[in-house]
């Protein structure tokens, strides 16, 4: 894809993800989050926050992303888009931090979408720096 199609590309995933937050559920908290997770080839894997009543078996949007992924067979991350129900700047939380880590490129970039549009780029490593990771088992 040429930089124009990628912007493109982008720009659309990113005009999607108010109508993706509509299918998260959020029962507990009503805090939607909505994630897209960009591979390697430019593939995008959805995903939406799954909270459950015991609370710590509830489901981040960027997990359920990640796994739709590596079901399709993808490998890599190039990129994450992520947009909140309370259309604040959304960043990962700290174990979606290590989940993207597995599976990050080294030019990982965090996305942050709000009303449909990407308000901030944020590199990835730099949300982790120094992590323990696939690396560090080599």
């Amino acid at each position: 894809m040429s930089a124009r199609e990628i912007a493109t590309f982008e720009e659309d995933l990113a005009a999607a993800m108010p109508a993706l937050l509509t299918r998260a559920y959020a029962r507990y908290s009503n805090f939607t989050v909505a994630a897209a997770v960009i591979d390697e080839d430019g593939v995008a894997h959805l995903g939406v926050n799954v909270e459950n009543a015991a609370y710590p078996s509830g489901t981040c949007a960027e997990q359920t992303a990640i796994g739709a992924m590596v079901t399709a067979g993808g490998r890599k991350i190039a990129k994450v888009l992520i947009a909140g129900g309370s259309n604040t700047v959304v960043q990962p939380c700290g174990a979606c931090r290590q989940r993207i880590a597995e599976f990050a490129s080294d030019t990982c970039e965090i996305i942050s979408v709000q009303d449909g549009r990407a308000t901030r780029r944020t590199p990835f490593w730099s949300l982790l720096p120094d992590s323990f990771g696939p690396r560090d088992l080599d």
